[in-house]
């Protein structure tokens, strides 16, 4: 079954992303839809074994309103999972 990152929820510069199937060790990082530049100053790992999970990860000051996803990268750095767009303001 394929991973997947199934719910995004974003309060006060926090999103909370709930995922199912990410093996430990997986990097998230938030994704600026318009430019496809994968941001490193927002990379989360997953560190729980247990495969369903959530993360939270912080927003910097530096994160501009847009539009954007999170992309899940295995540990051989490849594309695992895609959350749904959704905007920061």
């Amino acid at each position: 079954m394929k991973p997947v990152i199934s719910s995004i929820e974003i309060e006060n510069r926090v999103i909370v992303a709930k995922y199912r199937r990410l093996m430990v060790g997986a990097k998230v990082v938030l994704v600026d839809k318009a430019s496809g530049r994968q941001l490193s100053e927002t990379v989360t790992r997953v560190a729980s074994p247990v495969p369903v999970g959530a993360l939270r990860i912080r927003l910097p000051d530096v994160i501009e309103p847009g539009t954007y996803f999170l992309r899940a990268l295995n540990g051989h750095g490849e594309d695992a999972a895609q959350s749904v767009d959704f905007e920061i303001s």
